[in-house]
């Protein structure tokens, strides 16, 4: 699960690092996204879309995010926690 979890970080860091950070909601990610809300994201036998992400997660994410890291760990927690790896 280490190396999924690692794997994803990677992933949604390329991904959402790109954004205009402070994020106030979900929408101001599309943009950073490479494929949109379509983009996958995939690590072991696991692969999410960030639509998918945004709909199974969405109520335990607490915007405003200052940095793409913070927001990238607290997906990861709510991931886990949620037992999707």
């Amino acid at each position: 699960m280490t190396d999924v979890r690692a794997e994803l970080r990677e992933q949604f860091l390329d991904a959402f690092g790109d954004a205009e950070f402070p994020v106030e909601n979900q929408m101001d990610l599309v943009p950073a996204l490479p494929d949109g809300p379509m983009t996958t994201f995939e690590a072991g036998d696991v692969r999410f879309t960030a639509m998918e992400l945004a709909t199974k997660l969405g109520g335990e994410q607490e915007f405003p995010y200052e940095t793409a890291e913070e927001l990238v760990d607290e997906i990861l927690d709510a991931i886990e926690s949620n037992g999707l790896i």
